[in-house]
């Protein structure tokens, strides 16, 4: 099939959005179809490359920092997407946002009378705690929720069909009012790149990157921004008080000065190391060298970290909150924390610090749940889905 896929963000390593989309697309090319992604240029200037044999077009763009760092955006770019929908003659698009591309995309669909697919990565507290100037004030919150709600709304409303990560994540939107049938396909984890590597040299990894080679090593990989909660967990380590334990917090964000301020208030310059961006190719050997992984945020609408991090073997601990649970079975590939409760994080960061065989059982279960999350079946099932929607527009 023709496939056209738009996104605001195409990247491994930006988001869960640019890394879900650039391992549909390529997944998909490899599988025979002729993909297209439009996005914003990260350069702002028009640029076309063909990266692992998709076609990827990137579309005269403004940067909008500093409120969001590496973001870029596109303004009014119909005349640009009928051009590039003229070009690529697309069978079915699937979109991947509610942002201004993604709006004209759907647009020129419509006129095209395409079938149009959309999957939902958006969630409020991943945007508001981004605006500038907005007090704290949960009625301001609220407002501001509803006013981005609508705005997903208003073009989700428009697509044959729906998809969401996890039951979590498709629940919201119903609760939403969302009138199309969302159906649950998980973001998928490569268990290629992503397993237990016995071979690793989890020394050498560890001092590559300021780890200790023999503490207990508790990480969290992802962006560091305010919506991922990341001060409870600098806060639990100073409840848990415990020596031989460390904490890697791996990522960059725009939360990053404000937590590393954080960790020397807290005195814990020793016990916190900020490992920075990890370049791809070390990732799989980084979580092959961690312990136990952690994620504290409370803004998942499924978390491929938490999932990479389950396919190398890890248990995790993980706040109770969205769809986290979903994957993170508590008892059993890990545990779970009251969200935003440091003291019940650094409890449970202490049963497994202090239990390596616990450790090793929910590892193994790691694996099983990993298995079931397969990138390769949830290519397969996007390909059903386009298939589907296709034959309603007599196309295939």
């Amino acid at each position: 099939m023709n496939i056209l896929i738009a996104t605001q963000t195409y990247d491994l390593y930006l988001n869960g959005q640019g890394t879900f989309t650039v391992h549909l697309a390529e997944g998909l090319a490899a599988r025979g179809h002729q993909v297209s992604v439009l996005c914003p240029s990260q350069l702002g200037h028009p640029i076309h490359l063909i990266t692992n044999n998709v076609d990827v077009y990137g579309l005269k763009s403004f940067s909008f920092a500093p409120v969001y760092e590496d973001v870029h955006v596109t303004l009014f770019p119909n005349s640009e997407v009928d051009d590039l929908m003229n070009i690529i003659r697309p069978q079915v698009v699937h979109i991947q946002d509610h942002y201004p591309l993604c709006r004209s995309v759907l647009e020129a669909t419509c006129k095209k009378r395409l079938p149009a697919i959309g999957t939902n990565h958006f969630l409020p507290e991943n945007i508001i705690p981004h605006i500038p100037l907005i007090p704290a004030s949960s009625l301001i919150e609220h407002f501001l929720e509803q006013i981005n709600w609508k705005l997903v709304l208003d073009i989700y409303n428009q697509l044959d069909f729906v998809t969401a990560p996890t039951e979590t994540a498709a629940q919201i939107l119903r609760d939403q009012g969302i009138k199309p049938k969302v159906g649950v396909v998980s973001c998928g984890v490569d268990l290629e790149r992503y397993h237990p590597n016995p071979v690793i040299n989890r020394k050498q990894l560890r001092q590559k990157y300021g780890l200790d080679v023999n503490d207990i090593l508790f990480l969290y990989v992802g962006r560091v921004d305010k919506e991922k909660q990341l001060p409870i967990l600098l806060k639990a380590m100073v409840q848990l008080n415990q020596p031989g334990v460390q904490v890697g917090v791996a990522g960059k964000g725009s939360y990053l000065s404000h937590l590393k301020k954080l960790a020397e208030q807290l005195s814990l310059e020793e016990q916190v190391v900020f490992t920075g961006f990890i370049p791809g190719e070390d990732l799989p050997a980084l979580l092959n060298s961690a312990d136990i992984f952690v994620m504290p945020s409370t803004a998942e609408l499924q978390s491929i970290a938490t999932l990479q991090a389950l396919a190398s073997g890890l248990p995790v601990i993980a706040a109770d909150a969205r769809a986290l649970p979903e994957i993170v079975l508590d008892g059993e590939d890990g545990l779970l924390f009251h969200p935003n409760d440091a003291e019940d994080l650094a409890s449970k960061m202490a049963v497994l610090a202090q239990q390596p065989e616990k450790r090793k059982e929910m590892g193994e279960v790691s694996l099983e749940i990993a298995h079931h999350h397969q990138l390769n079946e949830s290519i397969k099932q996007y390909e059903k889905i386009y298939i589907r929607a296709a034959q309603v527009h007599n196309l295939v």
